[in-house]
């Protein structure tokens, strides 16, 4: 053999093609056992989709694992957890004042329901049905309100849109919890108007409550005075009636005014008596 020739190499290409069509088929297999298998993950409910169309004799899928027939159906997972959407939009009030009104929706997707809001609306329902709904329902809502009753009437117009955006959404199988009114804006010189009117009103308040006090200091002083004057005119009369007594009792005992000085005696001698030895003027002796 020349040292060029090269060896000869027995192949058997019927085992190679029967090992290259396993490897096939347990792809095959594992694409087709990947394809069975859907899962839905935590927060979410699973849409059924046969031949991409949704399923809906099918109720939503719940969390967890899956088999359904493999390139036939599909899932799509839909989440139901509570989301925030915060919106800021401008309006006009009932006076034409320019209000910018800032609303934070909570909503989530009615977890019974995901598989007609997928059908009817997809998944960016968000973009398509809450955010021109919430801007409708505001510039709506404050067109019925005068600026100041914005202010002063918060929770009625915090009410109105709730229900009315509630309304909007629930047809969809969108769901409220909260919806809250974050801020309230005005131009500034009507702010400043505002800001104006209360200071005068809390003035106004003030000295009314000062006019209040001051009557009913003066109402005080006046009964006071009364009760001085008869608490006077009591004294008076007592005295009086005790004059009249005394000089009625003298009239008819002369003695009386000695019987009165014996009782106010405390047994003392004094330094001076009077006449008969009824003590007169008491004098310390210490």
């Amino acid at each position: 053999m020349s040292k060029y020739q090269q060896p000869k190499m027995n192949v058997n290409f019927g085992k190679v093609k029967l090992a290259i069509l396993g490897i096939i088929v347990l792809v095959i297999i594992a694409a087709i056992s990947a394809a069975s298998v859907q899962i839905v993950e935590s927060g979410n409910r699973g849409v059924l989709l046969h031949w991409s169309a949704v399923d809906t004799s099918v109720p939503p899928l719940q969390e967890g694992l899956h088999f359904v027939v493999p390139f036939q159906d599909k899932v799509v997972n839909m989440e139901v957890r509570t989301l925030k959407f915060v919106k800021a939009t401008s309006g006009a009030s009932r006076d034409l004042q320019t209000v910018s009104t800032e609303v934070t929706v909570n909503y989530r997707a009615a977890p019974n329901s995901v598989n007609v809001l997928y059908q009817e609306v997809g998944l960016d329902y968000e973009g398509r049905i809450i955010q021109p709904a919430v801007e409708e329902v505001v510039k709506q809502i404050t067109a019925k309100y005068n600026a100041e009753e914005l202010i002063t009437k918060r929770p009625l117009v915090k009410a109105d849109i709730e229900t009315e955006i509630t309304a909007r959404l629930t047809p969809y199988n969108i769901l409220t919890d909260a919806i809250s009114i974050t801020d309230f804006q005005f131009s500034p010189l009507f702010s400043q108007a505002i800001e104006s009117k209360v200071e005068a009103e809390q003035k106004a308040l003030k000295a009314e409550n000062d006019l209040r006090r001051i009557e009913v200091e003066a109402r005080q002083q006046e009964q006071q005075a009364k009760g001085i004057a008869a608490a006077n005119v009591a004294e008076a009369a007592g005295e009086a009636e005790a004059i009249k007594i005394i000089n009625e009792a003298l009239a008819q005992n002369p003695n009386y005014l000695e019987w009165l000085k014996v009782q106010a005696w405390d047994g003392k001698l004094p330094l001076v008596v009077g006449e008969g030895g009824t003590p007169f003027i008491q004098i310390p002796t210490r």
